[in-house]
């Protein structure tokens, strides 16, 4: 039975779906000494944010298969690490999205109406209503920084109290930013005309420090920042310099660059800042919400199945998957024939969508190629996860291309591949919803099933060739199963592609290489 390790505090909910197919172990507060000593014995790991996955925990990780992370962001990961040993790393991107769009929202009316500090005041017996009069949202130009699902119900909220909506995403489009009743500018003219800013993107080495002293210095000095996303995106040295100064209003931060909150001089102003202790998922529901989600997935994953928000598999968005997976099959498929027919040393592989295939979503077919055209030699240790990464480090050059003319089937699939034993090429399409057939062999039509073992040949269409080499595997004791021939012209050269009951013994290419009009002869293990 597989194991899982839950090194984070984890609703039960989660627990309970994860208990249905695994031995589960909970122990929270593990040292990365502690992590590192007991983690080859799992198969999967559910954190949350406390837990710190770095490379020293993965490469320890010998039996991993995934890691869950019950919350949005994946920053405590060593992603890369992850991808390089083939562990999916998947989050819950939609489970706290609610919560944390209405922390944001929270934040910013708290901000507005020094809510928290004339709650202490009330509560220390004072009564100063003149020192907390407060600012309106109503008709204030709000600008959302990232249109992502929390962003985006924040700015629905927002528009619907009667804010003016502005956002700054280099990744979206002006039509989605209308839909959501948004106007689509850039980050300059954000910072100087609105009121509200609300952060909601990543961290990363691009959006490090984006709200510095530079940025704080184009916004008004009426304007107020919040930040529920992720710490460090903003620097708190400069935003507590620019609050100190009088150069904005104020600012409401649930995230920090360190956490918990040490020593900071944003500590030390008043009612013009609102501090939480990084509460933007901490609702009742949310927690529920992003173990169920994780815990299915890595339940998923353990049986077999696909993740459905992994972060470290390109392009394998769970709806293109499943419009695609039977066509994934064929690629891995083609990828492993033409691997083999190639050679050991693969240098360039061209990924080709021809018909219908050609106006869908290329990445998972390319993915799908790579782990087929490297199975033979990584074995167990290439999957969706790291193929491309693999296929990068060899050195081979991936080319995508796309023909929308409709052949012999609706869609169909073309791989080219340039190695030590020559350039080969291999064409595909599914018969029905999943029957896979091998359409074309370097040019030769030809129309056969695959199976796990394959002879090619290349021969010269002359009369007597299929059955002496029928006779020759029959003196190794070897069935075959099916036979076609593929050729261009009559008498001209051929394909012979044969389904064998077994595999092939040593040496007998040797002996078939040896009969007259036999150019190349090929074995293919699927």
């Amino acid at each position: 039975m597989s194991k899982v390790l839950v090194s984070d505090s984890i609703d039960q909910a989660g627990i309970d779906i994860l208990s249905q197919v695994a031995q589960v172990d909970v122990k929270t507060g593990l040292s990365p000494e502690e992590l590192i000593r007991i983690i080859p014995e799992y198969d999967a790991l559910m954190i949350r944010s406390e837990t710190r996955v770095t490379k020293a925990v993965i490469e320890a990780g010998t039996q991993l298969k995934i890691i869950g992370r019950a919350g949005v962001g994946v920053d405590n990961v060593d992603i890369p690490a992850a991808t390089r040993q083939g562990i999916v790393v998947v989050n819950s991107p939609e489970g706290n999205t609610i919560a944390a769009a209405e922390h944001a929202l929270a934040m910013m009316l708290s901000l507005s109406r020094y809510i928290p500090d004339a709650n202490q005041s009330v509560k220390n017996n004072k009564w100063d209503r003149k020192r907390y009069i407060g600012a309106e949202v109503y008709k204030k130009n709000l600008g959302v920084v990232g249109l992502g699902k929390i962003g985006s119900h924040v700015a629905t909220v927002a528009r619907a109290m009667g804010m003016k909506v502005m956002a700054f995403d280099p990744y979206l489009s002006n039509e989605r930013a209308e839909q959501l009743g948004c106007r689509l500018v850039e980050m300059d003219l954000l910072l100087r005309e609105a009121d509200y800013i609300t952060l909601h993107m990543p961290k990363t080495p691009e959006t490090a420090h984006l709200i510095n002293a530079e940025a704080l210095a184009k916004m008004k000095p009426t304007a107020r920042i919040i930040n529920c996303a992720r710490g460090g995106i903003i620097d708190e040295a400069a935003l507590a310099e620019a609050l100190q100064q009088g150069k904005i209003a104020g600012a409401a931060l649930d995230v920090f660059e360190t956490e918990p909150l040490g020593e900071s001089p944003l500590r030390d102003l008043g009612k013009e800042v609102v501090l939480t202790p990084h509460l933007g998922a901490s609702t009742a529901e949310a927690q529920v919400n992003v173990a169920i989600d994780v815990a299915e997935q890595i339940r998923d994953v353990l049986l077999g199945l696909p993740a459905r928000s992994a972060v470290n598999i390109p392009g394998l968005a769970p709806d293109v998957v499943e419009k695609l997976k039977p066509y994934m099959g064929l690629a891995e498929t083609l990828g492993t024939l033409v691997g083999q027919l190639a050679g050991g040393r693969v240098e360039s592989l061209n990924v080709r969508m021809q018909g219908e295939l050609a106006t869908n979503e290329s990445q998972p077919l390319v993915v799908a190629s790579l782990k087929g055209l490297l199975s033979q030699a990584l074995r167990e240790r290439v999957n969706y996860v790291n193929a491309a990464l693999e296929a990068k480090e060899r050195g081979i050059r991936v080319i995508e291309t796309r023909d929308a003319s409709i052949r012999d089937y609706a869609g169909s699939l073309h791989l080219e591949a340039k190695g030590s034993l020559g350039e080969h090429s291999v064409t595909g399409a599914l018969l029905g919803d999943r029957e896979i057939r091998i359409t074309d062999i370097d040019d030769f039509p030809i129309n056969v099933p695959p199976s796990q073992h394959m002879l090619f040949t290349v021969h010269r269409d002359m009369p007597g060739i299929i059955g002496k080499i029928g006779s020759l595997l029959g003196s190794f004791n070897v069935n075959i199963a099916s036979m076609q021939v593929g050729r261009k012209i009559v008498r001209g050269d051929a394909v012979m592609v044969l389904n064998l009951d077994d595999p092939l013994p040593e040496g007998i290419l040797t002996e078939i290489l040896k009969v007259p009009g036999i150019r190349d002869a090929y074995t293919v293990t699927l």
